[in-house]
């Protein structure tokens, strides 16, 4: 097969897991006889740096071309970078929000998953963990608060600021058919996350996740309100299946779920439209402080890159071949160094690897 995939290598630590996400990538093509295609695209501080912009009308182009898009990271330190001097629509993460929206990206999917290799990591008490937990976060990610109207105006001599949160039915219900037809290759559950007791937003959700619901009669369909889903993620994660919810929620309560896993550098992520194309990044940040250093954990954006593979190309075998790869290295007892035992434990049979070794050892493993 012969895929084009459209590469932002973004700031910070970026363009370091880009690269061994690719490494992976290019043994699954000479594994499996597929040819990928790398088209570099421009994006976040290095796209402001070159034009003055975060995302220009061409680096759209070059994305809506391709068959998919995989994505580093985007942003500096706004303490120090001067990117942060700019205007709110001139900095890197608007390059992000730009992009959701000029390519439709509206499911995003983020998986929280507990290895069992990295259980000491996890901040929970052993009898929360059990035998672990395995969620799917389905976030709304073109809508609501970040996508709404805002103005920052004076009044009465005295600042004030609003940000509008809007929905209409169209976008809450093909999200919520998304994460049904996700929840049914799963364990058949859907958390939907809302605020109904107070948004007018959140009670047309939740009519409308009801009404797509009645064409899953399998699935198991609950309500929970944010602030008790936030409280039940740390007091008992593995309740959850797919929880499905708005976009600020989404934001918060997906960072929290990766934060129970032990290391945001284990997770992925994928943006999609109502096509097979999609967005691939890692959940972590740009970590400017490390960036260049060698020693970002490259896991969250290869497993993003096997994401790619299942969702976009439909290279099941393949995205297994990865996942299976990665398991077999932690196995092994490889880590970097988010990932390393906590001062004081016993690290026997645990060897300290950087940036490239931990590519290698995966390639190694396919």
């Amino acid at each position: 097969m012969n895929c084009n995939i459209g590469v932002i290598r973004g700031d910070g630590i970026g363009p370091e897991i880009v690269a061994e996400a690719i490494k992976v990538l290019d043994k699954i093509g000479e594994k499996y006889s597929h040819t990928f295609n790398y088209d570099e695209i421009l994006m976040g501080g290095c796209s402001i740096d070159a034009t003055g912009e975060p995302l220009t009308e061409g680096a759209i182009e070059q994305a809506k071309k391709a068959d998919a898009v995989l994505l580093g990271s985007i942003g500096g330190d706004p303490k120090t970078s001067p990117w942060y001097k700019l205007p709110a629509d001139k900095r890197p993460e608007a390059g992000l929000l730009g992009i959701r929206k000029a390519l439709n990206l509206f499911a995003n999917l983020r998986p929280a998953y507990l290895y069992p290799q990295l259980k000491e990591a996890c901040p929970l008490r052993d009898d929360i963990i059990g035998d672990g937990f395995d969620m799917m976060i389905m976030r709304e990610l073109t809508g609501g608060l970040y996508f709404g109207k805002r103005e920052t105006k004076e009044v009465n001599g005295k600042t004030e600021a609003y940000d509008t949160l809007s929905y209409n039915e169209d976008e809450i219900r093909r999200i919520a058919i998304r994460s049904f037809d996700i929840a049914m290759k799963r364990s058949k559950k859907v958390t939907s996350v809302d605020k109904a007791n107070v948004l007018d937003s959140s009670r047309l959700w939740r009519k409308v996740v009801e009404e797509v619901a009645v064409d899953y009669p399998e699935i198991t369909l609950e309500h929970m309100l944010v602030d008790n889903a936030a409280m039940q993620l740390v007091k008992d994660p593995k309740q959850f299946d797919v929880i499905l919810t708005e976009n600020m929620f989404g934001d918060i309560l997906s960072d929290e779920a990766s934060m129970v896993t032990g290391s945001i550098g284990m997770l992925s992520s994928a943006s999609l439209n109502e096509t097979k194309f999609g967005l691939y990044e890692p959940s972590g940040g740009s970590a400017p402080d490390i960036a260049g250093k060698g020693i970002a954990n490259p896991i969250a954006t290869i497993l993003s890159a096997a994401m790619m593979l299942r969702f976009t190309f439909d290279m099941d075998k393949e995205a297994d071949a990865i996942e299976n790869a990665i398991n077999k290295v932690l196995d092994d007892g490889y880590r970097t160094i988010d990932i390393m035992p906590a001062p004081g434990k016993d690290t026997t049979g645990i060897t300290r690897v950087g940036t490239k070794e931990m590519g290698d050892l995966i390639c190694d493993r396919i």
